[in-house]
């Protein structure tokens, strides 16, 4: 979706980052997406992407009062695993900060009921990892009968605020086994006011696993990686993933797309074609901390691909 005039992609959702959009075995659309006062997490449904703009935000949950549950609630996403729902999000018991850390750890609900937006969103409690420190964009993808995680965390060990991390799973809220870094920021483009690698994303495709990440300050530097890994190695040996030496979608001033990130991906109405998801500002300049201003909007594109069967993010945004 253009403006011709303007030149100017336009939202499918507005004041809604970190986009997830799940189509089910059903062939509903399902979104989720953090919220701008980050309390509680929405989930809607449609027959059609383009229906999502519409469909009614129905609330699973809300954050509590106090305690560890109860600020900033970031990031969910929606999965379908066995025959139940699952809710992966980020919380934290204060909005204050740390030497520049928040204090979020990841947690899950569950459903059991037939449509998401019906039934009861059971807490499952938090999703431990080896480390009590800042965790959060937990992801899960299935690859050859193994489910796994991805999330982002901080390392005590490692200088900066968050590296990627891959770990299989027992169940849709237990890790088990090895938990692996994958990536940690190392290029200019991935440090820029903060050294962050997060928001991940798989996409199989072509022989391969691709997934895409962001990178650095959440303000116009916000931008993507990609790691790749053959859909043969092992997905648990950090040697088997490579990473994007530049960034794979960035600010374009020219299209007043600023700060594209935290994306994820689906497939059209008649899954012929693969669906990029991302979130982005229409313009530059921000007043005070660019996590509380409100307008991080929902994008919807059609993903392309280059001619070595890898995805082409940049091409996609400007393509119609």
């Amino acid at each position: 979706m253009k403006n011709l005039e303007t030149n100017v992609i336009k939202p499918l959702l507005e004041q809604r980052a970190d986009p997830w959009i799940y189509k089910h075995t059903d062939g509903f659309y399902y979104f989720t997406a953090s919220v701008p006062e980050y309390d509680r997490i929405e989930v809607r449904r449609s027959a059609t992407i383009e229906g999502l703009h519409e469909a009614k935000p129905v609330v699973a949950w809300r954050k509590y009062s106090e305690g560890p549950l109860s600020a900033n609630i970031w990031a969910p996403e929606i999965h379908f695993v066995g025959d139940k729902w699952y809710i992966y999000f980020a919380a934290a018991r204060t909005t204050e900060t740390n030497e520049g850390l928040f204090d979020h750890r990841m947690y899950v609900l569950e459903n059991a009921a037939a449509n998401p937006l019906e039934g009861e969103w059971v807490e499952k409690g938090q999703l431990r990892t080896e480390w009590e420190s800042f965790a959060l964009d937990a992801t899960s993808f299935e690859h050859r009968g193994i489910r796994y995680l991805v999330w982002a965390q901080k390392d005590p060990e490692i200088i900066g605020n968050s590296n990627l991390y891959i770990s299989e799973m027992s169940n849709p809220w237990t890790l088990q086994g090895k938990q692996v870094m994958i990536t940690t920021p190392q290029y200019d483009w991935e440090i820029i006011g903060f050294k962050v690698n997060e928001g991940a994303a798989v996409l199989k495709a072509n022989g391969r696993i691709f997934l895409s990440f962001s990178a650095s300050a959440t303000d116009f530097n916000y931008c993507m990686g990609l790691l790749t890994a053959d859909e043969d190695a092992d997905l648990l040996d950090p040697q088997s993933w490579s990473k994007s030496e530049s960034p794979v979608l960035s600010t374009d001033e020219n299209i007043a797309l600023y700060g594209p990130g935290h994306n994820s991906f689906t497939v059209s109405e008649d899954g012929s074609q693969d669906i990029l998801v991302f979130h982005a500002r229409n313009y530059k300049d921000i007043e005070g901390d660019p996590l509380y201003d409100p307008n991080r909007h929902t994008f919807v594109r059609v993903l392309k691909w280059h001619e070595d069967g890898t995805p082409d993010f940049a091409g996609s945004v400007l393509g119609d």
